[in-house]
């Protein structure tokens, strides 16, 4: 399975950007996508999932309210809208694809088994 990230850019606090993943290589459809992100010196941490069977969405409190993951199932593509950017939002963003049925690990990088290569989002103050 193959990750493609990209729409990561330099943008500066308030703005927007939108993140796309599309994931290519395997048959039959994962189970379920999400976002994280790590910022220098830091761990890697949960942003955003979707579980494509129900559409439920998992977002990191952080990011409540700002920030919108949706997705095609079909396409195996995932999107990641972020509005009111901050600073702290700086950091490399990660797709990730999950075929683990249970999604009681939906919000750690244990739950997923394949990743993309990370796009850089770089919010200026």
């Amino acid at each position: 399975v193959q990750l493609q990230a990209s729409g990561g850019g330099l943008v500066q606090a308030g703005g927007s950007l939108r993140l796309s993943c599309a994931a290519s290589g395997r048959t039959f459809r994962n189970y379920y996508m999400g976002w994280f992100r790590q910022a220098p010196g830091k761990e890697r941490e949960f942003v955003a999932a979707v579980v494509w069977n129900g559409g439920s969405t998992y977002y990191a409190n952080s990011v409540k309210g700002r920030f919108t993951i949706s997705g095609d199932n079909a396409k195996n593509t995932v999107w990641l809208q972020m509005n009111s950017l901050k600073p702290e939002d700086t950091a490399v963003y990660y797709c990730a694809a999950s075929f683990i049925v249970q999604t009681i690990m939906i919000l750690t990088p244990a739950g997923y088994n394949y990743w993309g290569q990370g796009t850089l989002v770089t919010v200026s103050s």
